[in-house]
This record gives structure tokens, sequence and C-alpha cells, in this order.
């Protein structure tokens, strides 16, 4: 809603800026909100700490020690790539032009850096903001494909990810392109990021294969307590991923926010109780998972559903992501090492649908958009995760082949049985 707002403001000025000419002359300039700042500079400090050290240690304290490093240079080097090319193409692809499937390069290297204004944002506030986001979404995938694949293939993939997926998905929602001109709601990245990020990582474990031993003979993560860390990081940080797309220091903020923590205690305790249902025990590693699951599913609809939605989004999305970690790894065998489809993919699509039905105000939402039903709405949602899907898969196979011919994907049984840490990097996340 937020980002909605902002870009229709947006729009709406360039367009009269170009078309009135001098009758409207003496129109003031939009100026930037100091307040809506500060609180989007805090929020963009907040989504960068998710990746860095968030995700990092929470993915590293899953793998054996011997992973553990290239896990976290991974993270690291993803933001560095995608920093440089949000700057270089990505950010104006994203949010510059009027066509329905992608963005013009008008903004490429962002020419108006200090005088630009974006509804109540400066544009470099606006501009950083949406930067981690592109970080932190091919940053998720890293979770599907550790432990085996190539640090060039990384680089390589994630480049061409954020260009080719990210930020045309990203151009169809929140910069005003065929979804967002059908009213797709997607307040902080159901589809943009865990939709994206998840279909692709099921494409990249098919291409690439499996772990050794994968599924009888594996390892139990090396660090669970640095796995907690990172997922407590996690959790702070989606505070500024949804409460700081609403993109202003508002209600609409503070709801997104209770919203986003409600789901996410719901959804630890609902995983915990499964798993002491299954297996008489709930374990640390199991209760953060859920977590993340509550946060996955509730991020699409966290600035349109009410308290006691986020509730319902955090107990639902624990519960069928459970069961989709076994589905994919145990039912279809793939190696989706750290359950970033089942998790993040799963849990986005479901509050993507889910949204179109505890938006209603009956229930405590901010309703529907302008001649929008809980149908109607349920129906463009549909479509949008399919069409989010369907780019996503598509788009990932050809660059993952791409990777595959040109460089490699997979690497060497030395290098996999030695560990990335040494054989990569040269360097060990423990001494002996």
């Amino acid at each position: 809603m937020g980002r909605a707002r902002v870009l229709a403001a947006s729009a709406t000025g360039m367009l009269f800026s170009g078309l009135a000419g001098p009758a409207l002359a003496q129109t003031p300039a939009p100026v930037a909100d100091p307040s809506h700042t500060a609180w989007i500079l805090a929020a963009t400090a907040l989504v960068l700490f998710m990746t860095l050290p968030g995700l990092a240690l929470f993915y590293a304290g899953l793998v054996r020690a011997k992973n553990a490093l290239s896990v976290m240079m991974h993270c690291v080097a993803i933001a560095c790539v995608a920093s440089v090319l949000w700057l270089m193409g990505g950010y104006s692809l994203a949010f510059s032009g009027t066509g329905p499937l992608i963005g013009d390069l008008a903004k490429f290297g962002l020419p108006d850096a200090r005088a630009g204004v974006v509804g109540s944002l400066p544009e470099t506030v606006f501009f950083a903001f949406q930067m981690t986001f592109a970080i932190i979404t091919p940053g998720l995938i890293v979770g599907a494909y550790v432990e085996r694949i190539r640090f060039g293939a990384v680089l390589l993939f994630s480049g061409l990810w954020l260009l080719l997926v990210y930020a045309p998905v990203c151009h169809w929602i929140w910069g005003g392109g065929w979804l967002a001109q059908m009213k797709v709601m997607d307040y902080a990245g159901g589809l943009v990021v865990h939709a994206t990020a998840g279909i692709s990582s099921l494409v990249a474990v098919a291409m690439l294969g499996p772990r050794d031993g994968f599924p009888r003979d594996l390892h139990p993560p090396h660090n669970p307590g640095m796995t907690m860390m990172g997922a407590g990081m996690l959790w702070v940080g989606w505070y500024g991923f949804n409460a700081g797309s609403a993109l202003a220091a508002d209600a609409a903020a503070g709801s997104a926010l209770v919203a986003t923590h409600l789901s996410a205690a719901t959804a630890g305790l609902v995983w915990a109780l499964i798993e002491k249902l299954k297996f008489k025990r709930s374990s640390m590693i199991g209760v953060v998972t859920g977590v993340v699951a509550g946060l996955a599913t509730v991020t699409p609809a966290s600035g349109f559903v009410g308290p006691v939605g986020g509730v319902v989004l955090g107990a639902l999305g624990s519960l069928v992501c459970f069961h989709c970690v076994d589905l994919v790894k145990h039912r279809l065998r793939l190696d989706d090492s750290l359950d970033v489809f089942a998790v993040h993919g799963v849990g986005g699509l479901l509050g993507t649908l889910l949204v179109a039905v505890l938006a209603s105000m009956s229930l405590g939402g901010a309703g529907y958009g302008e001649g929008m039903d809980m149908g109607r709405q349920l129906g463009v949602q549909a479509l949008g995760a399919l069409a989010v899907c369907g780019w996503s898969a598509l788009a990932s196979a050809a660059i993952l082949f791409v990777c595959k011919v040109t460089i490699g994907l997979r690497a060497t049984p030395e290098a996999i049985e030695d560990g990335l840490d040494l054989a990569t990097h040269g360097e060990r996340a423990y001494q002996a």
C-alpha cells in the first residue's frame, strides 16, 4: 500500500510536469518529509542487518563446520554484487518507465541522486531501502545450494538473477507494471522476494544435484546456537522489512509491525507443538524455523491484515511449511538443503493467497482496492502467483544453464570432501 502511494504520486508528478508546460511552472517541487525519511533510513539498516549478519549466521550454523565460512562468504559477496548492479541498472529496470513488463534505464546510475524525491522520501533513501531487498532476495537462495556449489557460479547466477528475475517481477508488482495495474496485493514481498527465491531454489537444486549421501547420510547442524542468533537478527530486521514497506512513519507501519511479530511468535509455538506431537520433543532449530516460516507467510499481507490476521497467518504458515519440508526432501527427494522453498517459497505463496481473505474489513483487515472484493482479489492473487513462479522457474533454468556451460555449477568432489571453506577460500571458520 505504501509503495503504491509513492509510485502513484511520483508517476502523477512526472505526467503533469511533462504535459502541463508553463501553466504549472509555479507548482512547488515535492519535498521529502523528515519523519518519514528518518524511519526509512532506520528500516534500511534493519533490512541490511537481516542479510549481514542475520542470514549469514542463520545459514552458517545449519551446515557442517567445514562449510560455514563459505556460506558467510556467499552472503557477503551477494551483498556486494547486488549493490553495484542495483545502481547500474537494477533499480531503473524495477522502478522507472511505464512499460507493463520491465522498466527502462532512465535511472541508470541514479542521475538525480541529490534532487530526486519519491513520494515523501528523498530518492536516495527510497533507492537504498529497495536495494536491501535486492540484496536479501538472492541471498535467500544460498540456503538451497550450500556445501556443493562453485563460488564463481554463486556470483554469476546471483548477478544475472537480480537483473532477469528480481527486477522484472519487482516492476510488475511495485513498479507500476501489469500486476500492479490488476491490483495485486503484495505488501512487502511474498511474491517479489519469497516466491521468486523459493521457486528458483527448486530449479537450482534440481540442476545442481544433491549433496553426497542425500537424504540418508547428512550431518546435523554444526552450531544451532549460531542459527538461533541469526534467526533473532532476522526477526528484528523483519520489522524494517515489513513495517518499513509502509514507506512512512504512520499507523500503517505500526499495524504491519504488530501483525509481523504476532505471526512469527505464533508460528514458532505451532512448529514446536507439531514437533512435540510427532517426535516427542521440541527442538530449538525447529522453533526458529517456524518463526521464519511465520515471517515469510505474513510478509505479503502484513500491512493489509489486523493482529488476529497475523496470528492466523503464523499458525497456518507453520503448519503448511512444516509438512512441505518433508514433502520436498523425502517425497520429491530434492536437496533444498536449508529448506528455502518449503519455508520461504511456500510461506510467501500461502500468504499471497490468504491476504485476499484476511484483508476483509469484516475480519479486521484494511479492505480492498476500488472495484475489488474477496473473490476478485483471490483470482488476481492466484494469477500473480502463477506468473511469478513460472517466470522465476524459466529464467532461473536459463541462467543456471549459462553458468553450467561457462564456469560450471558444482564444485569438484575433492573440494566438497575437503570443505568449501578451505578448498575455495583458503580459510577455516574454526582453527583446531
